[in-house]
């Protein structure tokens, strides 16, 4: 099983960045899809998730940020908008059934 995170990196804020997650080893479109991120010093977030079509963002990222999944190509994204400085992070990308699996994380920051 893996889960390659990419699409992370600097930029300003304002400014957008897509994150993609490549996952092989699993049945992929039978999976919840999400990502989550940690800021240094804080507990990880829920940022959004997918399934079967139906998407939920935490509060702090909605209308800003979307997931996306693309079944045939066993690819999640997540399109990052209106970046602001609090959501510089590790992002991982976590893959749930009856068990979960976890990329290693793409670092995003978002900084002047």
């Amino acid at each position: 099983v893996q889960l390659v995170e990419s699409g992370g990196g600097l930029v300003q804020p304002g400014g957008s960045l897509r994150l993609s997650c490549a996952a092989s080893g699993f049945t992929f479109s039978k999976y919840r899809m999400s990502w989550v991120r940690q800021a240094p010093g804080k507990e990880r977030e829920l940022v959004a998730s997918i399934t079967n079509g139906i998407t939920d963002y935490a509060s702090s990222v909605k209308g800003r940020f979307t997931i996306t999944r693309e079944n045939a190509k066993n690819t999640v994204y997540l399109q990052m908008n209106s970046l602001k400085a609090e959501d510089t992070a590790v992002y991982f990308c976590k893959a749930r059934l009856w068990t979960e699996y976890w990329g290693q994380g793409t670092q995003v920051t978002v900084s002047s």
